[in-house]
């Protein structure tokens, strides 16, 4: 994996073959890690729907990320799949995805993002990644209930 290529963020088809490997090392590492009720992850199927905007983030010809935002109403959404994979961590490619996905929803006029993640050790990363984006913890939104092992969180674009 060519770490010391340029980033590349494009609009991508969740559904394109290539992706496959990327949501089952996904899904998998959602499913290993909460119990099945409080996994909120969704399926290629679910993200080529209308209202989410789904990006590949490359290095090279690698295919290293995902992430996309989902449409709650007019003017706020969500951060749906947001993955790096492990081999690439470290190197602020999730911080560039996560500016990315912020910059594209502001620009399609949101004003606000929310976003769930496990409590888990294992989505420690990402919950610093996020506050350090400026999410703040937030009551339950769109379509979730309180839950033990969820964090929901939210800011303004």
């Amino acid at each position: 994996m060519p770490l010391h290529a340029t980033p590349i963020i494009r609009r991508d088809d969740p559904l394109s073959p290539e992706f496959q490997p990327l949501f089952d090392r996904h899904l998998k590492l959602m499913r290993e890690t909460s119990p099945p009720e409080s996994v909120h992850a969704l399926d290629p199927g679910d993200l080529a729907s209308p209202g989410v905007s789904f990006f590949g983030l490359r290095l090279g010809n690698a295919l290293v990320g995902m992430g996309a935002f989902k449409a709650i109403d007019a003017t706020h959404a969500e951060i749906k799949s947001m993955h790096v994979l492990s081999e690439a961590r470290g190197a602020g490619l999730a911080a560039l995805l996560l500016e990315h996905l912020l910059r594209e929803a502001r620009a399609a006029g949101f004003t606000r993002m929310s976003l769930e993640t496990g409590v888990e050790p294992a989505f420690t990363a990402a919950r610093s990644l996020y506050e350090r984006a400026g999410f703040d913890i937030c009551a339950p939104f769109e379509g979730y209930c309180e839950d033990p092992n969820s964090v929901f969180m939210t800011r303004s674009l």
